[in-house]
C-alpha cells in the first residue's frame, strides 16, 4: 500500500508543484495553540513536520530553540507531543505528519515504546537529526516494520559514494540540507547553486522524492520551485515569537503566510 507521503508526492507532481512541508514545535506556545496552528496551516501545507522539542536542538538556529524553549517552558512532555498528533489526526486523517527531533529523547523512551506511540497516535514519518546512516539502520528498519517513513538526511558535504548507500537505503522522502549553518541561517549559498547541487542528487535516484530545507522563506522559496518539495520551519518559528511579543493571535497569522507561501510555488 501506497504511504500518505508517496500519495502526496504523486499528487504534487500530476499539479507540476513542489509538496509545501511546514516545520513548527510541539506545545509552541501552548499544546493548545500548537494543535489550532496545525489545524490552520494544514488548509495549505502538504506535509507537517512538528519538532519535539529539546533543551540542546544542536542543529536548530535561533528561531526553532525559542520554540522549543517555549514549549518545555510551558512543561511539554513527549506524551504530550503524541497527544496534540492523535488529536490532529482526528480531524486531518489523511494529512501526512513526520515527527523531527534527536534521537536522545527516543533512546530515553525505549526505541520500541516509542515506535509503538508514533504508530498509536497517527505519525507517518521521522526525522531524527542526530542518528546519521549507517547508524541509523537498524532504527530505521524498525520504522519501515511499523509503516514509519524513516527520513535521511543529506548536506553538502556528503560524499558522492555515501549519498548513493544514503538514497538506496531511504524510504519515500529524502531531506536535502541546503548548506551548511543551522536552521533559519540566512541563505549563504544561491537559490541557483542549491538547484544545481540539488539536481546532481536527483539524478543518482530520479524516482526518489528529494525536499530541500534551511533557509527557505518567502523570498526564496519560488526559485527553489522545481524540487519535489520545499521546507519552511524559522519563518514560522520566528512569526510566533513576534505575535506573542505584541500580543497577536499567531494562529490567524501563521494561516495566511502559509497561505501565502503556497499561492507563490503553485
Amino acid at each position: 500500500m501506497k504511504s500518505k507521503i508517496s500519495q502526496v508526492f504523486e499528487n504534487c507532481k500530476k499539479e507540476k508543484r513542489p509538496a509545501l512541508i511546514t516545520y513548527t514545535v510541539a506545545g509552541d506556545n501552548t499544546k493548545n495553540n500548537s494543535l489550532k496552528i496545525l489545524n490552520a496551516i494544514s488548509k495549505h501545507a502538504d506535509i507537517l513536520e512538528l519538532g519535539f522539542p529539546h533543551n540542546t536542538p544542536i542543529a536548530d538556529g535561533g528561531q526553532i530553540q525559542g520554540s522549543s524553549h517555549r514549549a518545555l517552558k510551558r512543561g511539554i512532555k513527549l506524551k504530550d507531543v503524541f497527544q496534540i498528533v492523535k488529536n490532529f489526526k482526528k480531524k486531518e486523517p489523511q494529512k501526512p505528519l513526520i515527527l523531527m527531533g534527536y534521537f536522545n529523547l527516543i533512546y530515553q523512551n525505549g526505541e520500541n515504546n516509542f515506535l509503538k506511540s508514533c504508530k498509536s497516535s497517527g505519525v507517518d514519518g521521522l526525522i531524527i537529526v542526530d542518528l546519521p546512516y549507517p547508524e541509523n539502520k537498524s532504527f530505521a528498519k524498525k520504522c519501515k516494520n511499523k509503516s514509519i517513513n524513516f527520513i535521511q538526511l543529506l548536506s553538502p558535504t556528503t560524499s558522492k559514494e555515501r549519498m548513493k548507500k544514503i538514497i538506496k537505503d531511504s524510504h519515500d522522502m529524502i531531506y536535502y540540507i541546503s548548506m551548511l549553518s543551522t536552521t533559519g541561517g540566512k541563505l549563504k549559498v544561491s537559490p541557483k547553486k542549491i538547484m544545481q547541487n540539488y539536481n546532481v542528487i536527483k539524478k543518482m535516484n530520479p524516482k526518489k522524492n528529494l525536499v530541500i530545507g534551511f533557509g527557505i522563506t518567502d523570498k526564496t522559496i519560488s526559485s527553489l520551485k522545481s524540487a519535489n518539495g520545499l521546507v519552511v520551519g524559522s519563518m514560522l518559528c520566528k512569526t510566533i515569537a513576534n505575535c506573542l511579543k505584541i500580543r497577536q493571535n499567531p494562529v490567524i497569522k501563521l494561516d495566511k503566510m502559509v497561505g501565502a507561501l503556497k499561492r507563490r510555488i503553485s
